[in-house]
């Protein structure tokens, strides 16, 4: 998109039933030209024809944690307090950075808001990012700061076997800054927050952009606390077992169990949970249904980056308004995906990837 068409696509967001005429005059153009941007608009799918109707979906914006990821893979079992032999990778990673790369991948537009600083890790990130088509211009860039690190090592099964991850300049993030964005979030379809932004953050968007569908990924239990109390304000959330039975104060042993967590925070005011089981699935609940999709066995190569891609699937589900079970069965298909590769996000991310693994689920 070009900048005038990107400054006529403002306006006409402002004003839908705006003419042509006005947009002329308000940019200082002809009306001609005006009328051969919106034509190049409407070719590239950004309107609809007459009444310039906007396409629906037109982005999504993705707000939380981008890194560097450094991950370390064995063959054999890990030897506490030793020097292990195995294999290091370095790429991106950050749970709001991983589920924008899926979801740029899926073929949704999409928007990070993240902090980054002014040191070579960071400008690879911003780099890296915008080829990989996540919209990077909103994010905070802090010169005088270093991106932050995740450092994780692999057993053999491909599980987590131990991490640490250097997250202190997510704390920058400021509400003002946040208020900066204001278009961008109004305008925005979803918006999915990670829980590596400040508490106060989160309070903000949730009680500021409460007509929007706000989706959430707690990241880890520790991280978790911060919206303990405030639950009830996210449309969507993605938890794992533990983070579902801590926020919940409750246990989960049989499914019976599951059902009483899912109604928990229904009861709290959410409209959709999934719980992500591991390699027994995913639990999805709503007030009108619920149930576990399970995946298909396959060999794990690395289970960085599958709630990530889970996460993503939940945001594609989500803005084609598809209903919780095919929502799961999609974002389910997505994380094995993920499992496939050693990267943090599958470079073979891609819709027609996750339908074919979706065939496959049918079949078996």
């Amino acid at each position: 998109m070009t900048h005038r068409e990107k400054q006529i696509l403002e306006l006409i967001k402002k004003d839908p039933l705006i003419s042509q005429k006005d947009i002329a005059s308000t940019l200082n153009i002809t009306r001609s030209s005006v009328g051969v941007h919106i034509t190049n608009l409407i070719k590239k799918g950004y309107i609809k024809g007459r009444g310039y109707v906007m396409n629906k979906a037109d982005y999504v914006t993705v707000i939380g944690a981008a890194n560097l990821d450094i991950q370390g893979f064995t063959k054999e079992p890990l030897i506490e307090k030793d020097s292990n032999p195995g294999e290091i990778k370095i790429c991106l990673g950050g749970v709001g950075r991983n589920i924008a790369e899926n979801t740029a991948r899926m073929g949704i537009t999409t928007k990070l808001i993240t902090v980054t600083g002014g040191d070579a890790n960071s400008k690879r990130l911003i780099s890296e990012c915008s080829q990989f088509g996540i919209d990077m211009h909103h994010s905070l860039v802090l010169p005088d700061a270093n991106a932050s690190i995740y450092l994780a090592i692999m057993d053999v099964s491909g599980d987590m076997a131990l991490a640490l991850s250097d997250m202190h300049i997510m704390d920058r993030m400021t509400v003002d800054y946040i208020k900066s964005k204001s278009h961008v979030l109004k305008n925005s379809e979803v918006i999915i927050l990670d829980t590596c932004l400040p508490k106060h953050v989160i309070e903000y968007i949730l009680y500021n952009y409460s007509n929007k569908k706000i989706l959430l990924d707690p990241v880890s239990i520790k991280k978790s606390k911060k919206v303990k109390d405030i639950i009830g304000g996210f449309h969507t959330i993605k938890l794992n077992k533990l983070e579902a039975e801590y926020l919940a104060d409750m246990s989960i042993n049989k499914y019976d169990d599951l059902v009483s967590v899912g109604n928990y925070y229904i009861s709290q005011g959410v409209v959709n949970v999934f719980i992500t089981l591991g390699k027994n699935g995913v639990f999805y609940a709503n007030n009108k249904t619920s149930g576990i999709i399970k995946p298909p066995e396959i060999k794990v190569i690395s289970a960085t980056g599958a709630g990530d891609a889970f996460m993503a699937g939940i945001v594609h589900g989500s803005i084609h308004e598809k209903n919780i079970k095919d929502i799961a069965v999609y974002a389910t298909a997505a994380s094995v995906l993920a499992l496939k590769h050693h990267e943090t996000v599958n470079p073979n991310m891609s819709n027609t990837k996750i339908n074919k693994i979706i065939e496959e689920m049918i079949e078996c």
